[in-house]
Formats: structure tokens, C-alpha cells, sequence
């Protein structure tokens, strides 16, 4: 796992932006006083935009945890264009006032990570999971049950992050990535496993658990 991943309360990735529309901010305050107002609510969308607070991890070994703040969109039986294989599909769609650092659903060591360039169609349809770009990661648990977790871009996300690499050894809970403004996560599981959530639900990352390993 690289030592740059996300610093806590605020992602590490949000820095640069952050600092950026606090100095204009600030500037363009000293020299025309209330006008800045529209650049201070900016600064305030990004800083929400880039929070990045702890979570509590469930203790069910078992449990499947969402990998992302936001919406499911899609709970059903299909294929797993990297495996290959069938397989119980998770999405979470993450607009632009979720929290955008994803987090491992499980423990495990990370076997490949594939990106792929693609469209940037809206996160929401089905369809993007395949024909936007994308970055995957195949990771098995110690107990060798595969999962593969997909972050997507959208029609705004024009930035995946990945921190992790094959070989690294994941925790569930543990930060190893992030999209900006905007997108969507994958889950892969066995067909075996049991969903615990529904169309619509909202869930949180880490903190909600998608499914039940069996």
C-alpha cells in the first residue's frame, strides 16, 4: 500500500483544490469584499467534498462492507467481466455530496489491478460498468473466496485514484482509493452470497454491510 493514500477528516487528494480556492478566496476578498462570496461557497463545496472521516468497522467476519458512500443501483446476478464467471453484483452511485474515499469490503490480499479507459457516460446506468473508464481490483480472502470491487467514473469524475497494487494485503475498512466528483463502485461476490441491501438503499462506506459471505 502506498505510504500517499488519503490523510484522515481530509483526503490528501483534495489538498491541492482546497488550497487552490482558499488562497483565490481570500484574495479576491481583500480586494472586493463581498463579491467573493460565490468563491467562499466553492471553497465550502470543496472542503465537504473532500472530507474523509473515520468509520467504525462492523465485527462480523463474514460481512461484505460497501466500499463507498451513496445509493445502490443495481443488486443481481451477472457476469464478472474480469473473472469471467458468474456472480452477485453490488453497485453504490456516489454523487457529488457523498464522501469519494473507497475502501476495501473485505480482507484480503489484492491479486491484479486492471484499469481501463473508457466514456464518460452518467455513473447511475448499468451500461457504464462496462463502456466507462474504470480501474478494478481482484483481491481473494484469506479464506480464498474471490471479490472483485470496480471504482467507475462519471459524467463528471474524470479522476480515478487506486493506492493499491497486486500483492498488498487489504483490511476490511482500509482506504485504497478515490474518484472526484462524482461516480460509482462494484462489487462482485459469489453467487452464494447473501445481499442485505436493496435497490435505493443508502449506505455508507465501511460502516454498511452490502452482503454475507457464506
Amino acid at each position: 500500500m502506498s505510504s500517499n493514500y488519503p490523510h484522515p477528516l481530509i483526503a490528501r487528494e483534495g489538498w491541492p483544490f482546497l488550497t487552490l480556492s482558499l488562497v483565490v478566496s481570500v484574495v479576491v476578498t481583500v480586494l472586493a469584499g463581498w463579491w467573493s462570496a460565490p468563491l467562499w461557497v466553492i471553497t465550502l463545496f470543496v472542503l465537504q467534498f473532500f472530507r474523509d472521516p473515520g468509520r467504525t468497522v462492523p465485527a462480523d467476519g463474514k460481512a461484505v462492507l460497501s466500499p463507498a458512500d451513496g445509493r445502490i443501483v443495481v443488486v443481481a446476478k451477472t457476469m464478472d467481466p474480469y473473472r469471467n464467471q458468474e456472480a452477485l453484483k453490488i453497485s453504490v452511485f456516489m454523487n457529488v455530496f457523498n464522501v469519494h474515499s473507497n475502501r476495501s469490503p473485505v480482507d484480503g490480499t489484492v491479486e491484479k489491478v486492471e484499469y481501463h479507459a473508457g466514456s464518460f457516460l452518467n455513473a447511475a446506468l448499468d451500461k457504464a460498468s462496462l463502456e466507462n473508464e474504470r480501474n478494478a481490483v481482484l483481491l481473494k480472502t484469506p479464506e480464498g473466496v474471490q471479490i472483485t470491487f470496480v471504482q467507475i467514473a462519471g459524467l463528471v469524475a474524470r479522476r480515478i485514484l487506486c493506492h493499491t497494487r497486486a500483492g498488498d494485503v487489504l483490511a476490511r475498512g482500509q482506504r485504497y482509493g478515490f474518484i472526484r466528483f462524482g461516480s460509482r463502485v462494484d462489487v462482485y461476490l459469489p453467487l452464494d452470497a447473501q445481499p442485505l441491501v436493496s435497490l435505493g438503499d443508502k449506505v455508507s462506506a465501511t460502516e454498511t454491510i452490502l452482503a454475507r459471505l457464506s
